[in-house]
């Protein structure tokens, strides 16, 4: 069982009494966390590869670094490219990859995506003379995987999609669309943004070529982290200086000097995850979970998108109340101390999909420092907004 009295007095903003379930946009961080990137300023602000000794240490600090993200990500830590954010990596990765493609060779997307795994493949598309192909998702915001299965051919290179919706939370058969990919000779290229802080990532195990994730998502700093297939990393094009190193074959695409706090607390926070335990927190947010569906099936006006229950997703609910504006709902929660997020969340192809394009929706995320008590006073209040039943 989960203590979380006593994770909650590492998380310090949490002491400010509001409830944060804004956890998709960003979480919390832990007293760990803050104290790792304060020391690494304090003692290891250099840039790398000098012989003196605050060099010394940020080197150090980045090669700990790529053995945490790799523990993370279930990758090596050769394989490992950090950025300032997963969508910056993921532009520069797309525009590797498409200049080894040819006009007319085919790129499958997804309507579960958030914009950052769909934006860059239509660019590049634009640039290149590529086809676009979108998989579309179900009414229960599920994709629609038998689909994507039935648009892939001799012609596709890349099928990028999501591990969990940042909008809706549902979780597609990973390792089912990886073999399709590869089946193909496709690449199976994940966004692993959202499912981060709830479930493990594994990107060998799952077949994943390539996987990308944000550690401010997962208790950590504004970061962007790339997990990369070896053989991948080592022979797509990279935009570098001609001085940078080449190796490990992820450095090929860290443009400049990183942010080595942000590495430190990217560490930090990585093993902070470690120390509570995917098992333990996924067990107490399917708790919490479960408590708010039972709470907002009882209120009459509440329209919610996605899966009915808790199995297939992450605790991550996107809904509307009665005829209200997102906004005013959200603003009438932040009155009463509850933060959440209204509008698409870059979520557009969901979005789109389920006819909210121009209203969006207001969005509900708990991460393991949530509580039962938060979840039924978040109901309390949006039963005022709505009709009890």
């Amino acid at each position: 069982m989960l203590d979380v009295e006593a994770i909650r007095a590492r998380f310090p903003a949490l002491a400010s009494g509001l409830v944060y379930f804004d956890g998709p946009g960003g979480s919390q961080v832990p007293d760990s966390v803050i104290e790792a990137m304060t020391s690494c300023l304090r003692e290891a602000n250099a840039n790398l590869g000098g012989v003196f000794a605050t060099s010394v240490r940020a080197t150090d600090l980045v090669d700990r670094a790529r053995v945490a993200a790799a523990r993370f990500t279930g990758s090596e830590p050769g394989e490992i490219a950090f950025g300032p954010n997963m969508t910056t990596l993921n532009f520069l990765l797309a525009h590797a990859v498409a200049r080894t493609l040819a006009p007319g060779d085919e790129i499958v997307v997804t309507d579960l995506d958030h914009d950052a795994n769909v934006a860059p493949w239509l660019l590049v598309a634009r640039d290149h003379d590529l086809v676009v192909r979108h998989v579309p998702i179900r009414d229960d915001g599920t994709l629609d995987v038998d689909a994507l299965e039935a648009l892939l051919g001799d012609r596709t290179k890349v099928v990028a999609f999501t591990l969990a919706s940042n909008a809706l939370g549902a979780m597609p058969d990973a390792t089912r669309i990886a073999d399709a990919a590869h089946a193909v000779g496709a690449l199976a290229w994940a966004d692993g943004v959202h499912i981060a802080p709830h479930r493990p990532i594994a990107r060998a195990e799952l077949g994943l070529d390539v996987v990308l994730c944000s550690p401010y998502k997962f208790f950590g700093p504004h970061q962007g982290i790339a997990a990369i297939r070896r053989d991948l990393a080592e022979s797509l094009p990279a935009d570098r200086v001609r001085p940078a190193s080449e190796d490990p074959p992820g450095h090929r695409f860290e443009t400049g000097t990183q942010s080595i706090e942000a590495l430190a607390g990217t560490v930090a926070a990585i093993e902070y995850v470690e120390s509570v335990g995917f098992d333990a927190i996924a067990a107490h947010e399917t708790e919490l979970a479960k408590r708010f569906l039972a709470g907002v099936n009882r209120i009459e006006g509440i329209d919610l998108y996605g899966l009915p229950g808790v199995e297939g997703r992450t605790p991550t609910f996107c809904f509307n109340v009665s005829d209200l504006a997102p906004r005013e709902v959200a603003t009438e929660l932040a009155a009463a101390g509850i933060q959440v997020w209204d509008g698409d969340y870059y979520a557009l192809a969901p979005m789109r999909a389920l006819g909210l394009q121009e209203r969006g929706a207001v969005r509900i995320g708990f991460l393991h420092y949530n509580t039962v008590e938060e979840v039924d006073r978040t109901v309390d209040a949006l039963c005022k907004l709505g009709h009890s039943g």
